[in-house]
């Protein structure tokens, strides 16, 4: 199994449990996220929802063998229904980021309400690097969050950046030792017990609201894009180069 899912004591925990492909994800693996949100968002025994991954691997994001195989086609995508399924939930929803969060790894992180991460993380945003765009609303979300000058530093020249840089630019809540990540966000996700469920989810739809269709906007404007890049010419070279084990060569492309 590649998605672990768990319910204890009020917490849906989703494991990403695939740490021999550093975490990559499949369309199936998202499948299993897409499924597991839902379930937690109906099931009124949970209070919150925790990602994880493996020790020192979140997610390396899309496994491209599979990606390229079976590209996403619209809303109905695995990988879009994920997407819509993150952005839906009220439910608070916590990360731990166990080690490298790459691509989805890192832009997941922007819809979640508390993100945790290890002092060893590292995230990254390669898109322009494989011939893509931005995902997940992350052309919108991460200037809003750190300002265009340092979005641009990370969505166009995909330079990754460490655990610490991302709490200093307001991306991670705080930084703990790798064995004590997992821990410590569990030990928020289940504060939620606690507190009266229905407030915390009328709390987080108010604080959502006043972007809720920009995101959407950008979401889709982005997944016309990013299906346009993949059958560009630079797309194909970043690809073949990556199987290839060798430096992509766009200076004879357009």
């Amino acid at each position: 199994m590649t998605i672990k899912t768990a319910y204890f004591n009020g917490v849906a925990t989703l494991e990403i449990a695939r740490p021999e492909k550093k975490n990559a994800l499949t369309l199936a693996m998202y499948d299993v996220l897409a499924q597991g949100l839902l379930a937690a968002q109906a099931n009124d025994a949970v209070r919150a929802i925790l990602i994880t991954g493996q020790p020192g691997i979140f997610t390396s994001g899309n496994d491209l063998e599979d990606f390229m195989a079976r590209p996403p086609q619209g809303p109905e995508s695995p990988v879009y229904r994920f997407m819509q399924a993150l952005i839906d939930t009220d439910k608070p929803v916590i990360a731990a980021v166990t080690g490298a969060a790459i691509g989805i790894g890192t832009t997941l992180l922007l819809h979640c309400d508390f993100v945790y991460a290890s002092d060893e993380a590292r995230l990254a945003l390669p898109f322009v690097s494989l011939g893509l765009v931005p995902e997940f609303a992350s052309s919108l979300l991460l200037a809003q969050r750190i300002g265009a000058g340092r979005a641009a530093e990370k969505l166009l020249l995909g330079d990754p950046f460490s655990a610490p840089e991302a709490q200093e630019l307001g991306l991670v809540n705080a930084v703990l030792p790798p064995n004590e990540v997992v821990v410590h966000a569990r030990r928020v996700a289940e504060r939620f017990n606690a507190l009266p469920l229905a407030a915390v989810q009328a709390s987080k739809r108010l604080m959502r609201a006043p972007q809720r269709q920009a995101v959407q906007a950008a979401l889709a404007e982005e997944g016309r894009v990013f299906a346009e890049r993949l059958r560009s010419p630079e797309a194909r070279e970043a690809f073949q180069a990556f199987f290839e084990k060798r430096a992509p060569n766009f200076s004879h492309l357009g």
